[in-house]
């Protein structure tokens, strides 16, 4: 299924506005601004915006802890997001969840997660659920290339090929988990090979492609809806910051320059705009005037964060949920 005109510029928006709300991230944690700890997603846009494109507000999906992409890509509007980085009541679970935790349940959004492959077995929970009330609704899974080696991520692929659920498994594979690269932890080329064995397609599509993950992810998304159950979509991409803001060097003590410099002349959002102005999608011009609107939602999302108000040490036990078993 080819992007339309509009769904093109909706691609380029996404990951811009991904990219442009990264960037400033970085100077408000070195500011000191953001609290807690900030994985950013700069240079893996078009995972983010080529699989949420596909999916609507009635879909759920599950997160990592470099989950700023996700839910920008899904919808949630910038003030409360960034107000939620900031540690404010304003913000998508009042200044509780804060980096690695937003969640926006109006959007689908069941929570970025901390926990490397905690998001998987959510997915299928929220997968299985829809299937049980005839909801049409699909569940996208993110997760990172590290996490298909946990317990969490084959349970949860055997669970979805079995009762053919409507999950799609993406496997943002960056290359690495933390400082250590996939050669040192695994045998496979492919983590899309591991679909074999769960009798599930698996694909793999270059992640800074944002036409190509769209097109993996809307033929895998039309399956799942079809009750044909889950598919595996590897996107092979790369993270151009550290691990988070706290990484030495950014990450050059475990990745050469080099190989940074190389993924960085491979960026997804400098390929897509060529692409748009080579084929008369866009004029450099719109292009400009998109970025500019951008940068100033980011600005005014940044200036609400700052006025709003930290959460009162009252609210510290407010939204907390305790399951009560029987009194023995």
């Amino acid at each position: 299924m080819d992007p339309t005109k509009d769904q093109l510029i909706g691609l380029y928006k996404t990951m811009q506005t991904i990219r442009l709300f990264e960037e400033r991230i970085v100077d408000l944690y070195a500011r000191g601004e953001v609290p807690g700890l900030a994985h950013l997603y700069i240079g893996e846009e078009a995972v983010a915006a080529g699989v949420c494109a596909v999916l609507t507000d009635e879909d759920y999906i599950t997160s990592t802890h470099r989950g700023h992409g996700h839910v920008i890509a899904k919808g949630t509007g910038l003030d409360p997001m960034m107000a939620e980085l900031f540690g404010k009541k304003t913000g998508c679970c009042k200044g509780k969840g804060g980096s690695m935790h937003i969640a926006d349940m109006d959007k689908g959004i069941l929570g970025a997660n901390g926990i490397a492959g905690g998001g998987l077995p959510i997915a299928i929970g929220a997968a299985w659920s829809a299937k049980w009330r005839k909801t049409n609704q699909v569940a996208a899974c993110f997760f990172g290339d590290d996490a298909s080696s946990n317990g969490t991520f084959h349970e949860s692929m055997n669970l979805a090929s079995l009762h053919k659920l409507p999950v799609v498994f993406v496997c943002e594979n960056n290359g690495y988990g933390i400082s250590v690269c996939q050669a040192k932890c695994t045998l496979i080329n492919d983590v899309a090979s591991r679909a074999v064995a769960y009798d599930m397609p698996g694909v793999v599509v270059d992640g800074n492609n944002v036409v190509e993950v769209y097109e993996a992810a809307a033929k895998a998304v039309k399956r799942a809806r079809a009750g044909e159950g889950p598919t595996l979509i590897e996107c092979k991409t790369y993270r151009w910051r550290g691990h988070h803001e706290g990484d030495p060097n950014q990450g050059a003590r475990y990745r050469t320059k080099e190989e940074i410099n190389t993924w960085k002349e491979k960026c997804p959002i400098k390929q897509f705009k060529k692409k748009l102005l080579k084929d008369r999608i866009a004029t450099k011009k719109q292009l400009e005037t998109i970025d500019k609107e951008i940068s100033q939602a980011i600005s005014d999302a940044v200036a609400f964060a700052q006025e709003s108000e930290f959460p009162a040490v009252e609210e510290m036990y407010e939204d907390i949920y305790v399951e009560l078993g029987e009194a023995q």
